[in-house]
């Protein structure tokens, strides 16, 4: 992954908001179909390997509103695993601050509802995740090359 290769406009405000946009649109129409609309990601990387989409509520921790988000996931098991990579922006996006603060989630893949509690993946299961995570969706390895941080995987369980 090449860093000299991000996008120079990554961190503007019209970025943030064209994603804040998006993504409520995505949730809307992902909600009425059940999935059927917005339940796949097919940008980027995932324009050849469509990436399955989840919706996740957390809980504003400044309003306490549940705040719904669309996000690629990765099925292990019984846990769902997301990634705050934000597409690479430098800061981590605000359902993570959220869960953080409260980790009650509640994901939604298609019709099916879990409820479940979150968690920072330790540095050892984000190394175990991190190639699995990738195979979802290749663009990931270039978000972290965009980025200082070190992009947040979560399990939800």
């Amino acid at each position: 992954m090449d860093p000299s290769s991000r996008p120079d406009q990554l961190d503007s405000p019209a970025v943030s908001t064209v994603i804040r946009w998006g993504s409520r649109l995505n949730t809307k129409v992902y909600k009425a179909s059940g999935g059927r609309i917005g339940g796949t990601w097919r940008v980027g990387a995932a324009l050849r390997k469509p990436a399955p989409v989840c919706l996740l509520t957390t809980r504003g921790r400044k309003s306490g509103k549940e705040r719904t988000v669309p996000l690629l996931f990765l099925r292990d098991g019984d846990r769902f695993v997301v990634v705050a990579s934000q597409g690479g922006m430098a800061t981590n996006p605000a359902w993570y601050l959220n869960l953080s603060a409260d980790p009650q989630v509640h994901i939604q893949i298609g019709t099916r509802h879990h409820d479940l509690v979150a968690r920072t993946a330790s540095d050892i299961e984000r190394d175990e995740l991190w190639p699995r995570l990738t195979e979802v969706y290749a663009d990931f390895d270039t978000y972290a090359a965009w980025t200082e941080r070190t992009i947040p995987v979560v399990i939800c369980e």
